[in-house]
């Protein structure tokens, strides 16, 4: 009788440790490689004719027309409304982070968004404020 206690008891534990197994969770491998992150650069159909008159300090405004091109040239047209027109073209370089371009001969940069330029400031930011809207070249149809 007392072999058959030890038996049970022995099988119950048995049984109780099986049913209370807990693997051990297996390692997250990891991945080295770089996430590509969504930018301008790599996530817009940035290619293409931007228009729009441009503020002026002592003209009635700058009517800009900037061709970008896939292979990272342009074509730049602008008119300073009732005096010069400038043409001139080049190569435009993206920023580290693919969201805005500087143009090679003047060193003018935008911000890329869908479908549009934002002009910015000398000193590389978004222009805010009332005239905002006045420093935007939007693309026209292709």
């Amino acid at each position: 009788m007392k072999k058959n206690i030890v038996l049970f008891l022995s099988l119950t534990a048995t049984t109780f440790s099986a049913c209370n197994f807990v693997s051990e969770p297996k390692p997250i491998k990891e991945n080295t490689e770089a996430v590509e992150m969504h930018n301008s650069q790599n996530s817009l159909d940035w290619q293409g004719t931007y228009e729009g008159t441009l503020p002026c300090a002592d003209c009635e405004g700058i009517k800009t027309t900037l061709q970008l091109n896939e292979d990272n040239t342009y074509a730049l047209t602008q008119e300073y409304i009732g005096r010069n027109t400038f043409n001139e073209t080049g190569t435009f370089a993206w920023d580290s982070s693919g969201s805005w371009i500087t143009l090679s001969s003047n060193n003018m940069k935008f911000k890329v968004g869908e479908n549009v330029l934002f002009a910015l400031d000398m000193e590389g930011k978004v222009i805010t404020g009332e005239l905002a809207d006045h420093y935007q070249l939007k693309k026209i149809g292709e």
